[in-house]
């Protein structure tokens, strides 16, 4: 009895140990398989063009990075446990059934026609009904994303009450659509209750005759129906496999749909650096269009010269950015060619391009970091002191240090902890640090009161020094002294000179210009009256 109850012991205890192994194992492939779906979706992500993210919500990747990564897990732990469980557990009982009564094993097979075609219908509505609940998140993180980003503008104009009601909206939505998932997938349940039911009691009824006829003896007739009753419940989780498999392959899909996807800029690292001497820039006749028919820009020329200052002034919707975009090859111009020093940059790698060009925009990303890491963005192996002297340079270094943990400070989501003026000093800072021959600055002052103006122009004077400079700017103080004006508008540019040359001809910068001037003066007065 001792060594009876010793091997039971034994058995329940390797039987544990197994089952532990058996979870941790496939719990480190899931989480394995899990982190690198993720990884290859950014790396697929960081691999796409600018014109890519254009048409897309952020949100929608977000999802696809997290439910459709979920959902390839859960594919691949759907298999292993049907194949290393049910099925081989079915096809041990159902070889016993055919032992020990092929005739009764056939009858029983009988409710398979009816489950398989009751199923198919079941996934094709599963597989729309997962569809629906993908897209329905991702409304949800797309609402929920816009609301807290913008919450400025949603706290201005009281609009808590609109958003609230537009995420209930998608929450709803999402729940009455999880809700007839539930009721869809759960059907087979019933089903499978009655085709099982109907099977005992028509093997209970054949084997009842055999046994009292004598074709089979009882030790067969219950042989036959222990394995029958054992296999209804492996066959059961088979045919709920069919539905949560295929209503996690939408997720999964969702996913590979980008992973494997044709990429919309293809890696070109295995061209030429580009290789800077001058510095000098050149348009020839470039030409693009964002949509076939919509032309921005229609053979434009001009020549950017080392060391000088090229200015693109206009109005609105000119396409001026549209110009450092494709400088930055974000875009392929349709026809023409940009030259860098001779050099085609088409004919380069992008990689060589944009690491010798700095860009400030008008809307300044920082990333949720210190005012260190995002300076230290611009040179990842800037030192300390490096640091410092680009906040210096940018006139940075003042309001940084005021803060209790100075450089060490964090900025906040998309820097919302600084002020404007500070974002953009800190944005030059980044580009100081780079060190790039070829300067981009896509109205980096627009946004800005006077005093912030100054001391961000200041810092913009530093960064400009003695390096090719093309600047797109609304005010036009700020490019009086540029070497080269050009005034853009649909596309082309009307007019080019130095400022003094522009006014004297009395043209549309001229215009401009003297609109902004009695803008200014008035600027004051309005100033006075609201105060009064």
């Amino acid at each position: 009895i001792a060594l009876f109850s010793s091997i039971i012991f034994g058995l329940f205890l390797l039987r544990g140990i197994a089952l532990y192994a058996q979870t941790v194992t496939l719990s480190k492939i899931s989480n394995a398989i899990l982190a690198n779906n993720q990884r290859r979706l950014f790396a697929k992500l960081m691999s796409e063009s600018v014109g890519f993210f254009s048409a897309r919500h952020s949100s929608e990747f977000l999802a696809r990075l997290t439910q459709g990564a979920n959902s390839v897990t859960q594919v691949l732990n759907l298999l292993i446990n049907a194949v290393g469980r049910d099925l081989l557990l079915l096809v041990g009982l159902v070889a016993v059934m055919i032992v020990q009564d092929a005739y009764m094993a056939m009858l029983g097979f009988l409710i398979a026609p009816p489950a398989f075609l009751v199923l198919r219908k079941l996934v094709k509505r599963i597989k729309g009904l997962a569809y629906n609940q993908f897209t329905g998140t991702a409304d949800i993180l797309e609402t929920m994303q816009e609301s807290l980003q913008g919450i400025r503008t949603v706290k201005a104009f009281t609009l808590e009450e609109t958003m609230r009601e537009r995420i209930n909206e998608s929450i709803e939505a999402v729940e009455r659509n999880a809700n007839k998932m539930a009721r869809v997938s759960n059907r087979s349940s019933p089903l499978m209750e009655t085709l099982g039911g109907l099977a005992v009691a028509g093997g209970l009824m054949y084997g009842g005759y055999s046994v009292v006829a004598q074709h089979a003896t009882p030790g067969q007739f219950f042989s036959f129906l222990t394995a029958f009753l054992m296999a209804y419940e492996p066959a059961k989780r088979l045919a709920r496999l069919n539905i949560d498999l295929n209503s996690n392959l939408v997720g999964a899909r969702m996913l590979l749909e980008i992973v494997d996807s044709p990429a919309t800029e293809i890696s070109d690292d295995d061209k030429p650096a580009l290789k800077l001497t001058d510095s000098r820039v050149e348009l020839r006749d470039v030409s693009f269009a964002y949509r076939v028919g919509e032309p921005v820009l229609n053979r434009m020329s001009f020549v950017a010269e080392p060391g000088k200052m090229t200015a693109l002034v206009g109005p609105s919707g000119g396409g001026k950015s549209t110009v450092l975009a494709l400088l930055l090859r974000f875009y392929e111009v349709t026809e023409g060619v940009i030259v860098i020093d001779g050099q085609a940059i088409s004919r380069a790698s992008r990689r060589s391009l944009r690491q010798q060009t700095a860009y400030v925009g008008q809307d300044v990303y920082l990333f949720r970091d210190t005012i260190r890491a995002n300076i230290a963005f611009g040179k990842p192996d800037a030192t300390q002191a490096e640091i410092v002297e680009a906040a210096k340079a940018a006139c940075a270094h003042e309001f940084i240090m005021a803060f209790p943990l100075g450089y060490d400070t964090p900025v906040g989501e998309h820097g919302t902890q600084l002020s404007g003026g500070q974002r953009q000093r800190v944005a030059v800072a980044r580009a100081l640090i780079k060190n790039a021959p070829i300067i981009l600055l896509d109205e980096a002052t627009a946004a800005l009161d006077s005093e912030s103006e100054k001391q961000v122009q200041e810092a913009i004077e530093h960064l400009c020094q003695n390096r090719t400079t093309i600047v797109i700017a609304h005010r036009l103080h700020t490019i009086m002294h540029a070497d080269t004006i050009l005034v853009v508008e649909a596309g082309e540019i009307v007019e080019r000179g130095r400022h003094d040359e522009l006014l004297r001809r009395g043209g549309r910068y001229a215009s401009f210009f003297r609109l902004q001037q009695r803008e200014a003066a008035a600027a004051p007065t309005l100033a006075y009256s609201a105060s009064s």
